[in-house]
């Protein structure tokens, strides 16, 4: 039906009055959502699954690795033909268990919960499983913002902080992953909202009921998300021990989280795939502990150095300090511990220049030269030559404007705050530190192990550049100019994760392109003929010990990864092709004739 001119216009003026309400910080934070967006969409289905999406995958789908709930399909006697018909056939919630218990120790299973559920309406390309943590990757950024606008009540703050998570490359990296992180990070953020928001209703003399209900699911859903998310709430418990002494509210928090732990993650424990964890746990800390003393480089599973003083802070300093932005890039080992150490030194001179000259209105002219001429004058020593080396140099005085930022906010709610951001910020990484002196290694000091930690030590960073707009001139553009090299050295960052170039946070030094399984499967689905017959390279299994051991002494992984792709009512007849490792084949019915559908080439497209 056509419209009226009169109606157009009210419709017009509608929309002009919607747009005229919003003001100038809430456009700014709809860009830096949709930038946000973006920037985690940009890229996340180019490169191939990695072995832990590989993982997540098949474990939503209830199928074991090499067959241990598929015996009837690869592993009768006698059988040597199965088909996509028989892959799929239906998985009961045993099969999901076992399977969940196999490649993730029973970990993670609140978000393999969603991410069947969401696999079963959107389907399971690489995009699709790789959506969830897009979105909440996303949502991290809105929810920070909230969080700092309403307790640190600044609004500018707010925002510079939502740019810095809109643009963090953990959060980047990891929205391009199928795996729990996300997910996990985002409710224990929305747990410490709860938290205080809690704390806010209890100040008023109220019983927030629903509040609580909230808190105790965010910490059970989180929790089974991934077991270290305990760290943030443990952090609750600390900040309720220092700065709160009602007993109604310790009552309150304590029924929350035993309800949240006997409704849901009890029962994981007790009937699902988490009685197993702590055994494994404990196989794995004997299996590492052991290659840490006999075989700490070519293990197979990565560099793994016994706990000791030095190798723990020489493998915690990288983690420290990605976990903060304005130190992101500045280790040990790519700019040598001995450089290090000099740009600090200079930086803590140039440090003592400031608070003792450098804080008048008027300083004198020799600090204002000084102080930049201390940040580089480490150039002439160090043995390399980088520039992250001045923004190291810088520290001192950048974390110095986070103390000033402390005593600016002399309110006590706010400080309270911030010290609790301070607690979220340390603890969690502090925790895998404990862990590797209890076992013995170094394993578990990693960076995806302590990233609960990201949206509350984005939040300090945010605090010093923020004090930074209050120094006098010559430290607002010394420092400025400093932290723009390191702004430089974010983007470079951002570009090889995308270009699949940054290990740390990819796991791969070297590009992979599309998901080849998906590749493989589709290849068949528009070449095969009835009569053809799919071969699958079947490599020999090397257990290393009788819990490794599998079913058969040949993997069958190649053709579980590929049939995930094939039609359900499929009925390809397919086999295992034991005299070859590397090649999908496709044999031809009526020729004979044997086409390649896929040459993995050893581990080059096997990530």
């Amino acid at each position: 039906m056509l419209q009226s001119p009169a109606t157009n216009r009210t419709m017009n003026e509608s929309r002009s009055g919607l747009l005229a309400s919003l003001s100038r910080s809430q456009w700014t934070i709809y860009l830096i959502l949709l930038l946000a967006l973006g920037l985690r969409l940009y890229k996340s289905s180019v490169h191939g699954l990695y072995l832990d999406e590989k993982f997540t995958l098949v474990n939503t789908q209830g199928v074991s690795l090499e067959g241990a709930n598929q015996r009837d399909v690869f592993h009768t006697p006698g059988k040597v033909y199965f088909t996509p018909q028989e892959f799929w056939k239906p998985k009961q919630l045993n099969d999901y268990i076992r399977a969940i218990i196999q490649t993730d120790i029973g970990n993670s299973a609140s978000h393999y919960a969603l991410l069947w559920a969401w696999i079963e309406v959107f389907g399971l390309s690489d995009l699709s499983i790789r959506m969830p943590s897009i979105i909440f990757s996303t949502l991290i950024v809105g929810l920070l913002f909230l969080l700092v606008r309403r307790y640190l009540k600044s609004q500018p703050l707010a925002l510079i902080v939502a740019a810095l998570a809109a643009v963090e490359p953990f959060f980047i990296a990891y929205s391009h992953m199928a795996r729990n992180y996300c997910m996990t990070i985002f409710l224990c953020l929305l747990g410490t909202w709860l938290f205080l928001r809690i704390l806010d209703k209890r100040a008023e003399g109220r019983q927030p009921i629903g509040l609580y209900v909230g808190y105790g699911l965010s910490f059970a859903l989180a929790t089974l998300g991934h077991y270290l998310a305990f760290t943030v709430f443990l952090c609750h418990g600390i900040y309720l021990l220092l700065f709160n002494r009602d007993l109604k509210t310790y009552i309150g928090f304590g029924l929350s989280t035993v309800g949240g732990a006997v409704g849901l993650i009890l029962p994981w424990f007790v009937y699902g795939g988490g009685k197993y964890t702590l055994f494994t746990l404990a196989y794995q800390a004997k299996l590492y502990g052991g290659l840490a003393l006999t075989n700490p480089y070519n293990n197979g599973f990565g560099i793994i150095l016994p706990a000791t003083l030095a190798n723990i802070v020489k493998k915690s300093i990288p983690v420290w300090a990605d976990l903060f932005m304005i130190s992101n890039g500045l280790s040990a080992e790519t700019l040598a511990f001995r450089n290090l150490v000099i740009a600090v030194g200079f930086g803590l001179i140039a440090l003592l220049v400031v608070v003792r000259f450098g804080q008048k209105n008027q300083p004198p002219a020799w600090v204002k030269v000084a102080v930049p001429i201390l940040l580089v004058a480490g150039m002439a020593l160090y043995t390399i030559q980088s520039a992250r080396l001045v923004v190291a140099a810088a520290l001192p005085l950048l974390y110095y404007l986070l103390y000033q930022a402390f005593v600016a906010h002399n309110d006590r709610s706010e400080r309270r705050f911030l010290y609790l951001m301070v607690l979220c910020s340390t603890i969690p990484t502090l925790v895998l530190i404990a862990f590797a002196v209890r076992n013995g290694h170094t394993y578990g000091i990693t960076q995806r192990y302590s990233g609960f930690s990201f949206p509350y030590a984005l939040t300090l960073v945010g605090l010093i550049i923020q004090q930074l707009f209050r120094q006098p001139a010559y430290l607002r553009l010394t420092l400025g100019a400093i932290l723009l090299v390191q702004a430089y050295f974010i983007g470079d960052l951002l570009y090889r994760i995308y270009e699949d170039q940054a290990p740390k946070y990819t796991y791969y030094g070297r590009y992979r392109i599309e998901n080849p399984y998906n590749t493989a499967a589709q290849r068949i689905i528009s070449q095969y003929a009835p009569g053809d017959t799919v071969l699958y390279p079947s490599a020999r299994t090397n257990p290393r010990d009788e819990i490794e051991k599998t079913y058969t002494t040949h993997s069958i992984i190649d053709a579980q990864y590929t049939n995930l792709y094939l039609p359900k009512d499929a009925t390809y007849y397919q086999r295992m092709d034991t005299t070859q490792t590397d090649r999908i084949i496709l044999i031809k019915g009526k020729t004979g004739q044997r086409i390649t559908i896929y040459d993995f080439e050893g581990t080059k497209y096997r990530y």
